[in-house]
């Protein structure tokens, strides 16, 4: 049976709280969502479903600026490659697991473009696939079932 792809803003809305169940519970990650932010995932969903639903459906529901909590993040605790890597990796094994179709193929590659440009905004190491191997070594980590960093 195929999977269908995300059509609605209550999809995006389950794969998030999928998503951040597994983020929590990372062990790479994980501190990060709930020790150092200290997210509370019920007041954080509507804004960041706004924000991917602006992305991937063309809705003008964001009008924020996602860089600024994660350079007070990275301030408090300093983010790394491997963790934009790990990020990237969940967010991909979420959609695989229940969506497929352009819109999520586009989830998926935003979501690399996203921790990119985070990286490099964050002013933090390679991002190009160099010797610190991005989003394609943490892949390699994750797909052995290693941890990433």
């Amino acid at each position: 049976m195929a999977l269908p792809d995300i059509t609605s803003r209550a999809d995006l809305e389950q794969a998030l709280r999928l998503f951040y169940r597994a983020a929590f519970a990372d062990p790479l990650i994980g501190p990060h969502f709930t020790e150092i932010a200290r997210l509370d995932l019920d007041a954080h969903l509507p804004r960041i479903t706004d924000f991917w639903e602006s992305a991937l459906l063309r809705t003008a529901s964001y009008r924020g600026n996602a860089l600024a909590p994660h350079a007070a993040l990275h301030a408090a605790a300093p983010l790394a490659a491997a963790h934009f890597g790990r990020w990237v990796q969940l967010w991909r094994a979420t959609l695989d697991g229940r969506h497929a179709g352009p819109v999520t193929e586009r989830a998926k590659a935003q979501s690399q473009r996203i921790a990119v440009a985070m990286l490099r905004r964050l002013g933090e190491g390679d991002t190009g696939g160099g010797s610190g191997g991005f989003v394609p070594l943490s892949a390699v980590r994750l797909a052995s079932g290693s941890a990433a960093g």
